[in-house]
């Protein structure tokens, strides 16, 4: 075999998302784009916010020497001057450009965090059901993941995280809003999660990161808040992008902002400088560090995702299915209405609806339907999931 088995390996179990997102390109050549109801993929298809193209024009007309050049690893200091000032204000704690760097995306971020914290060996739990790819960010570095699995509402079980807690543990990664469930972690919860990590690290006599992956941040509903993850312990790190909230997801434009208590964060923030450099990315795309630098605070009409979220609930409760309705992000997790979430997948497909089975995520039993379509797509569905789920009951 030329190829790497692990890569192959990986293709086969990585494959969920994609292979619905095939499929349903497929079936919309057979069928028509208007006949077949794709909730396969978390592409936002939101416009930019209005700010996005006056920032866009702003950064093209300031064209001088330099400007797309080389800058220091972690991005240019005024660019992360603006981002820094901006978490500050959304995590209630200072933190000043020194202790943030910009990245490709937040997908980018991730992998540098990990490219800096890891040994061979050592331990990250990821809180099911997960972003697929934490599984592969983690192994790219040479760690092992343990995967330790939510409440029914999707809510943190406490002493579930305590008893996968070992001394090989290095860091906790937790994504708030959750994708594929909506779920966000109280403040209550983070607080609690801190502290419990604070104490298996005197325990172990080490030191157990908690890394944040927060790019819907803004992407939430009926009041609910995102609570500052800088509360919960010292060695936090926040990793984020703007793909969702200004729905830039092709441009690849993130960051990483480290607490400024946290342990060894000299070090830290150094060896994941080198990180980014080391992994391939070099730097943030320079264009887009400019561009984002005008948009803090800026975010894509919220209200349009809040519609959406009320009708496919409405539609799906109508149908007889089970869910959390979700706080945030743009996806619904139903229960399958029978144990093997891929076969019912299937038969939503005999439907014409592209969905993702549970188990992509690392939660069996359940599927993924992301809402960031328009919304005609959405209303049109309403009879085939009740077809779905009558054939189900069958």
């Amino acid at each position: 075999m030329t190829l790497s088995a692990k890569m192959l390996d990986f293709a086969t179990r990585s494959s969920w998302i994609r292979k619905m997102f095939e499929e349903g390109t497929k079936m919309k050549a057979q069928f028509g784009a208007e006949n077949v109801f794709d909730f396969s993929l978390g592409n936002p298809d939101l416009p930019p916010p209005p700010e996005y193209m006056m920032a866009m024009n702003e950064v093209l007309a300031e064209e001088k020497p330099g400007v797309h050049g080389y800058m220091p690893n972690p991005g240019y200091p005024a660019v992360r001057k603006a981002v820094a000032a901006q978490i500050s204000s959304e995590q209630n704690i200072t933190i000043d450009e020194t202790e943030m760097l910009m990245t490709c995306g937040a997908a980018g971020g991730l992998n540098v965090v990990m490219k800096a914290l890891l040994n061979p060996g050592d331990e990250v739990i990821i809180l099911a059901p997960f972003f697929v790819e934490y599984n592969f960010y983690v192994d790219n570095h040479g760690g092992v993941t343990k995967v330790v699995n939510t409440r029914s509402d999707f809510s943190l079980d406490l002493p579930a995280i305590e008893a996968a807690l070992t001394p090989q543990t290095k860091a906790l990664i937790f994504n708030s809003p959750n994708n594929p469930t909506g779920q966000i972690y109280t403040g209550e919860e983070l607080a609690a999660l801190g502290k419990l990590l604070i104490e298996a690290g005197k325990k172990f006599s080490s030191v157990i990161y908690l890394v944040a992956d927060e790019p819907y941040r803004k992407i939430v509903y009926e009041g609910y808040r995102v609570p500052s993850v800088f509360m919960a312990t010292p060695n936090t790190i926040l990793v984020s992008s703007y793909s969702k909230d200004l729905s830039l997801p092709g441009e690849r434009i993130g960051y990483i902002a480290v607490h400024p208590e946290a342990t060894d964060k000299i070090l830290l923030l150094g060896s994941m400088a080198l990180a980014n450099r080391i992994l391939g990315f070099v730097n943030a795309p320079a264009l887009m560090q400019r561009v984002v630098a005008k948009l803090q605070g800026a975010a894509v009409d919220n209200t349009i995702y809040a519609k959406r979220r009320e009708v496919f609930c409405r539609i799906l409760a109508e149908a007889g299915y089970e869910f959390v309705p979700p706080k945030g992000a743009f996806y619904l997790f139903p229960k399958a209405p029978i144990e093997d979430d891929v076969k019912f997948v299937s038969l939503l497909q005999e439907q014409k609806i592209l969905a993702v089975p549970g188990r992509g995520f690392g939660m069996p039993g359940y599927f993924r339907l992301a809402f960031c379509v328009e919304d005609a797509v959405i209303e049109r569905s309403a009879e085939a999931f009740k077809r779905a789920m009558a054939a189900a009951k069958a």
